[in-house]
This record gives structure tokens, C-alpha cells and sequence, in this order.
């Protein structure tokens, strides 16, 4: 007994697996990168670290590592938050002898750049300098920090924690719009 596929079985099947196929290129991912060896410095975007006050940055990085659209990249973030005991002064991100990270009000600044400088660098009264990082686990950390304001896409925002909720997962976050907390003088952007 032989079977025979008539014409119309034929195109619909073509027709359903191109529509499978258009799915599939249509669905929009995030970046991931499967290597932790940081890039040559690229001669485009850059990170400008400024001395040790709020304003515009001037020492230029490369911005190449930047994972505000990774989650894994932002997962890695909290993780390093944890490890360094960021904990120990910001809590949760909610704040304790340092500054609150999940709320509107950004002493130097809520820019990726800016929040990267304040790692590297540090900061005036308690916020130490981590120099030694590698370029790739400052820009973690950066995503992490950001996701606490809910400055990241939900998907982006890291996982859940493997403990009991002690605050609300950084995807239910409501986004913030982010605002100095001391004006800056007149003819600073």
C-alpha cells in the first residue's frame, strides 16, 4: 500500500513549517554573552570617571561590557552585590548606613556611567573603591544596582533569589524616574 500526499497537504505543510520559522526569527532576545574574558578597549564609547564628586565624568572606559540588557549579565550583579557585602551598607537595596538603591534619589547621578564611577572609584563618607575589579563585574554590578529602581526591562531584571523574600523581586519593581539629590549648579548639565 503506498500513500500519496496530495498538492494542498504539500503547501500547507511548507506553509507551516515558513510560519514556524518566521516565529522564531521574530522573537527578540536578550544579548548573551558565553565568556567572562573582558574585550580590547574599544576606541568608541567610553566611561568618563570623575574625581570624587557629583557632576560630569572625565577618565574614559570602555563601555563595551555594559549589561543593562543581559539578565544573566544582572543576575551575576546581584550575586557580586551579595559576595562584596554591598549588603552590609545598602541592605537590601533599601538602604542602611548607605544610601537606599531602590528609590528615586541618586546622589551622583542614575546613568550607568555615573554609578560605574562610584564603584570604581568610590565615594566620599563609606563607599570604598573597587579597582581591582574586572571591567565586565563593574558593569554587572551596574545592572544589578539599576534593576533595584527598576531602570531595567523586566526581562532583563535578575532571577529569583534561592532564599526567602525579604523584599519584592527587582522585576516587580515600578520603574522611577531618577533625580539628583542635590542640584547642580547653574551651567552643569
Amino acid at each position: 500500500m503506498t500513500m500519496r500526499r496530495s498538492a494542498g497537504g504539500t503547501r500547507l505543510a511548507s506553509l507551516l513549517v515558513l510560519l514556524v520559522l518566521l516565529a522564531c526569527a521574530g522573537c527578540e532576545r536578550e544579548a548573551r554573552r558565553f565568556d567572562d574574558r573582558p574585550p580590547a578597549p574599544a576606541s568608541g564609547d567610553a566611561v568618563r570617571l570623575t574625581p570624587l564628586e557629583a557632576g560630569p565624568v572625565t577618565k574614559q572606559v570602555s563601555m563595551e561590557d555594559r549589561s543593562d540588557d543581559n539578565a544573566w549579565d544582572t543576575a551575576q550583579g546581584k550575586r557580586l552585590f551579595s559576595q562584596f557585602n554591598c549588603t552590609g551598607c545598602h541592605g537590601q537595596g533599601g538602604g542602611n548606613s548607605g544610601p537606599a538603591l531602590m528609590d528615586d534619589m541618586w546622589i551622583y547621578g542614575a546613568e550607568p556611567e555615573n554609578i560605574y564611577a562610584t564603584i570604581v572609584q568610590g565615594r566620599p563618607n563609606g563607599m570604598p573603591s573597587f579597582q581591582r575589579l574586572q571591567s565586565q563585574q563593574v558593569w554587572q554590578l551596574v545592572a544589578y544596582v539599576r534593576s533595584l529602581s527598576g531602570l531595567l526591562a523586566k526581562d532583563v531584571a535578575g532571577g529569583r533569589d534561592d532564599h526567602m523574600q525579604r523584599k519584592a523581586q527587582e522585576q516587580s519593581t515600578d520603574p522611577m524616574k531618577p533625580r539628583d539629590a542635590q542640584p547642580r549648579p547653574a551651567g552643569q548639565p
